[in-house]
């Protein structure tokens, strides 16, 4: 299939993205009185029991809070009970105060209990950065009334996960927009979580984490006249080239794949004015010395029309299927942070194949049959079910690379979302030791997934008359069935994991994309390289 190069080159719209500045925001692990901190904002995390009263006075019996009372002259007592501030999860106040060395205090509910998990500590993050940005605030310290309220143990990846959640909260994609507000928030101070190398090491690695999630974030949200297969290839030899002492980049065009005999792939790249493009970066560590080689395969339409059975009415979404390229942000996300970072005594694979699912003359029917590169056949009762067929040649692909164990990640299936919500991402996977690795590393990075149950028997429903298999089965189990088909290609010695990420992987209250996956991705290679 010929291809228009001039198509291709400029933006369908003129549109190009304006070059934006990223975030620099320093942090510091502290120990100092919070009363005698001098800066912008002072945000207090307080829980309900911390904004206790002494009996019969206004009196705090948590310590931080009256000295930061008697400091401010009783002005906290009389704005916690003004505001009806009572210390519950998701409230907040701000004081602008006068002649102190803050500018601003501002108090965080807690709740009922100081946070133990990180996803509650990136969303404490979240608010912290949404106060600082309607102060316009150049510089914060973030303290707990009760530092005793966290687990000790816990402290380092409280700290982390509240650093990752502020910058996380601070990111605003500007990069269409005709004019960009400026973000002044530069330094944050942890005060009472630890101090020292350990923790300076921890927040560390939490910048280079946000850093691929906010890379991520920008590839969902980048619109598909803008992102094409083309352009997500560049993005990735970018990695590749900017982290050249431990990436490689391999791109292989619509030729090189029919070579290989990717017809599963090409079969929905076919409808497509712009040219498909199969990327395969790989990680080899610092001096070598590899133990484990690990696979991460993303799907990656970055536009999926469904194709001849095309995407109808408004549960279909189809003005946001530029997020089907989901799994593939995750896998270039969790790239982009592991370049950063440089985890010793693993090899990781990161792989896609990247195209669109259209509508022509020349595009993939329903009835079509096609073949992987396997060499097995599948008939195409559904060209909307267009996200497997390119995984099966990804998936084929990896385990050639020899590696110990593949995890995919792919916005899969409307079964999934309507099963887990808009939260939960679902897992398939027979090896119960992936299982446990991929769930901590889950606890780590406070993304949320349920394993789903592995039903043999619902391949029966998958079975052809005329093809080795067919694309799509019966309504009903429908994450379960697309799990299925993706393991007729892979290997039965490879270790391997299937992650629907159709739920989390946008907001649709923020009406943005959420990184989802990026996080978990590279705290599972590092457990595999520690």
């Amino acid at each position: 299939m010929a291809h228009n190069a001039a198509a291709v080159t400029t933006a369908l719209g003129l549109t190009k993205p304006n070059a934006v500045e990223p975030l620099q925001v320093t942090f510091a692990a502290i120990d100092i009185e919070p009363s005698h901190w001098k800066g912008d904002v002072l945000a207090v995390l307080v829980t309900e029991k911390d904004l206790l009263r002494s009996p019969g006075s206004s009196t705090f019996e948590n310590a931080l809070l009256q000295r930061l009372d008697d400091q401010l002259g009783g002005l906290l007592s009389e704005a916690t009970a003004e505001e009806d501030f009572a210390g519950k999860s998701g409230q907040s106040v701000v004081l602008r105060l006068q002649g102190q060395g803050f500018k601003r205090l501002g108090l965080i509910g807690l709740g009922r209990v100081a946070p133990s998990t990180a996803e509650a500590c990136r969303s404490i993050g979240e608010s912290v950065a949404s106060i600082a940005k309607s102060a316009r605030a150049g510089s914060a310290a973030v303290v707990l009334a009760s530092p005793g309220g966290i687990q000790e143990e816990f402290r380092l990846n409280a700290a982390a996960a509240i650093a990752s959640g502020i910058v996380l909260g601070l990111h605003e994609d500007n990069r269409y927009r005709s004019e960009s507000k400026k973000m002044h928030l530069k330094q944050v101070d942890l005060i009472g979580l630890g101090c020292g190398p350990e923790v300076e090491q921890k927040l560390k690695l939490a910048d280079h984490i946000s850093s691929g999630v906010i890379f991520g974030k920008d590839l969902v949200n980048s619109p598909a006249n803008v992102l094409t297969p083309v352009v997500l290839a560049e993005e990735a030899s970018n990695i590749a080239s900017t982290y050249s002492d431990v990436f490689t980049a391999t791109i292989l065009d619509e030729e090189r794949c029919r070579e290989l005999k990717m017809g599963s792939y090409l079969g929905v790249a076919a409808a497509s004015a712009n040219p498909p493009r199969f990327i395969h970066l790989c990680y080899k560590p610092p001096g070598g010395n590899i133990k484990r080689k690990l696979a991460i395969v993303g799907k990656g339409l970055t536009f999926d029309s469904g194709g001849y059975n095309i995407k109808v009415g408004p549960i279909c979404s189809i003005e946001l299927m530029k997020w089907d390229m989901g799994g593939s942000a995750a896998v270039f996300g969790a790239a982009k942070a592991l370049g950063q970072i440089k985890p010793p005594g693993v090899e990781v694979h990161f792989i896609v194949a990247a195209c669109e699912n259209m509508i022509s003359g020349t595009g993939m029917r329903p009835g079509d049959i096609v073949t992987a590169s396997n060499g097995k056949t599948i008939e195409v009762n559904n060209t909307d079910a267009e996200g497997r067929l390119t995984l099966a040649d990804a998936l084929v692909y990896a385990c050639k690379q020899g590696v110990d164990k593949i995890v995919d990640l792919a916005t899969l299936t409307g079964a999934c979302r309507v099963a887990l919500g808009p939260s939960i991402a679902g897992i398939l996977t027979q090896s119960d030791e992936l299982h446990k690795e991929v769930t901590a590393a889950s606890e780590v990075s406070g993304e949320k997934f349920w394993r789903l149950p592995f039903e043999e028997s619902y391949w029966e429903s998958m079975k052809s008359s005329v093809a080795d298999m067919l694309n799509t089965g019966a309504p009903q189990g429908g994450v379960i069935t697309a799990a299925l088909f993706l393991k007729q290609f892979v290997d039965e010695k490879v270790q391997w994991m299937h992650i629907d990420i159709a739920g989390p992987v946008w907001s649709h209250k923020k009406r943005s994309a959420t990184g989802f996956g990026v996080a978990t991705m590279v705290e599972w290679v590092l457990k595999n390289s520690s």
